[in-house]
């Protein structure tokens, strides 16, 4: 299908390895030490900051993604294709085929188009969802400079109003009420903080890459191999 397209084959195989290239970017002896210290000689060069890496590694997962994403018709187109072969398969074997099984044959992969768009694109979404989250909440930077901390205005203590004498019981307990809930979310704040979201998210975008490199070689195990036989 792109036998005469060699741009369109150079995708195709970097799509095919993106789960992989994410997965060594959580390595941290390959990616993380050869680029902050990487070995020149006897001496160590740093060639970026730790900063300037992590915005790296987000935005090549985000380019990965949208790659994989623009690649998607070859995919399918592919998987559609199998019917021809299946039917020439048919053709060339022993004995009487009916036309309806023939049918039957093309109508099975038509109809498991939505499965096969779904197992390609959900690890896609989910691993690019986990990216803007681990972002977000992980307190990173798009950009490759690091930039200046804001630092947020502590906030005010809840005044506590003195009660007049008039006053009923009722917006008393809903004050009381108010200020335990302050507090608690503020004791939720000190547990879930940048660093928590950063180890969590990126566990989970290491993951589903993981998941996706452990099934795309077996499924290329079984059809070069098991299939055939």
């Amino acid at each position: 299908m792109v036998a005469n397209q060699p741009k369109i084959q150079i995708l195709l195989q970097a799509s095919f390895l993106a789960p992989v290239i994410v997965v060594l970017m959580w390595i941290k002896p390959i990616s993380r030490d050869l680029l902050l210290r990487a070995p020149m000689g006897k001496e160590t060069v740093q060639i970026m900051s730790d900063t300037t890496y992590n915005s790296v590694r987000l935005w090549t997962i985000v380019v990965l993604c949208v790659l994989r994403l623009a690649v998607i018709r070859y995919h399918l187109q592919a998987y559609l294709n199998l019917s021809e072969r299946w039917v020439e398969q048919m053709k060339r074997e022993a004995g009487r085929i009916t036309v309806l099984e023939i049918q039957r044959k093309i109508t099975r992969i038509y109809c498991y188009v939505t499965v096969v768009s779904l197992q390609y694109l959900a690890p896609i979404f989910l691993t690019l969802h986990c990216t803007l989250i681990l972002k977000t909440l992980g307190d990173y930077s798009w950009g490759l400079y690091p930039e200046p901390a804001l630092t947020s205005p502590a906030p005010d203590a809840i005044p506590v109003c003195q009660a007049a004498a008039s006053e009923d019981s009722g917006s008393e307990d809903i004050q009381a009420a108010v200020e335990q809930i302050t507090a608690s979310l503020s004791a939720l704040g000190t547990v879930f903080t940048p660093l928590f979201y950063r180890g969590l998210f990126s566990f989970y975008v290491w993951w589903i890459a993981a998941c996706q490199v452990v099934s795309v070689f077996f499924g290329l195990y079984f059809h070069q191999h098991l299939a055939v036989s």
